[in-house]
């Protein structure tokens, strides 16, 4: 499942590509998501320009104006841009690409999800109000998250520790591996209760969570990276007839390869394709 900072790191790289853009398209492939996808809803996006791309816990939310488009990617999705004249020579769509938005510059924003526990939304008005986000919790690496939010949270609380830390109306985004780590961080027993916990060990908490966090949203960052640039740089080698020996269609492959592996752990590849003269 990708966690808090790979959909933030979704959320970076892909709203370059779609600020500013209308919607030229939708294909809805296969609507029966966790949620089904709305039958109406390219009707409802046709002609509507994306103004902000944002998150909410891990909830992707692309701003329309008139109502918002929400995002998740469930357990095992993930996100792609690919440009429509690529569409041919890199990749067709797939068994588990159910969902696409096309833009007004050709791009194709598209949502694999083998397990579909993902989710495609409409919600018209404001976005916060949403039954899914408007009991959230705060985020964890913002100020609203601290130890006397998390002691007045907890009183007479007797769900272990670790079970609030992993409840979305406490915290968001905080799962059973990050739960475990802060907790270790912290010094803390992940049974105990959470009401006999003192702000001592919640000042202790709060920061572990930041820091592992933070930590966690670098390296998420940095995967992606490495990986746009193997593609960046496999994609320039297969424009020449071959390289050390390597045909261009070989390479060619190899870019395919990793485009189509859902083994990799990163929510969102971009193809990007430099032409050399």
């Amino acid at each position: 499942m990708p966690e808090l900072p790979e959909v933030e790191t979704t959320r970076r790289g892909i709203s370059p590509h779609l600020l500013g853009q209308s919607v030229a398209n939708v294909i809805i492939r296969n609507p029966r998501l966790r949620w089904p996808i709305p039958a109406n809803l390219p009707e409802l996006l046709a002609g509507l320009t994306i103004q902000a791309v944002t998150r909410r816990a891990k909830y992707l939310l692309l701003d329309c104006g008139v109502g918002t488009l929400i995002l998740h990617l469930g357990m095992s999705g993930s996100l792609r841009i690919l440009p429509v004249k690529l569409m041919q020579s890199i990749e067709p769509p797939q068994k588990h690409d159910h969902f696409e938005l096309i833009l007004s510059d050709q791009t194709i924003l598209r949502l694999r999800d083998p397990r579909r526990f993902g989710a495609v939304l409409w919600h018209a008005g404001d976005i916060l109000q949403h039954p899914l986000l408007m009991n959230l919790g705060p985020e964890p690496l913002t100020a609203d998250f601290n130890a006397q939010q998390l002691f007045e949270k907890t009183r007479d609380c007797h769900a272990s520790i670790k079970q609030t830390l992993m409840n979305s109306h406490v915290v968001v985004g905080i799962g059973n591996i990050y739960a475990n780590e802060a907790l270790f961080l912290a010094g803390i027993n992940p049974k105990i209760a959470a009401g006999r916990i003192g702000m001592t060990r919640y000042n202790r908490l709060v920061q572990a969570v930041k820091r592992f966090c933070s930590r966690q949203s670098k390296q998420a960052v940095a995967v992606c990276v490495i990986l746009l640039t193997v593609m960046v740089i496999l994609d320039i080698f297969s424009s020449n007839t071959g390289f050390m020996g390597v045909e261009g269609s070989a390479v060619k492959n190899v870019i395919m390869r990793l485009n189509k592996s859902d083994k990799v752990n990163a929510p969102v590849f971009i193809v990007s394709v430099v032409s050399i003269d």
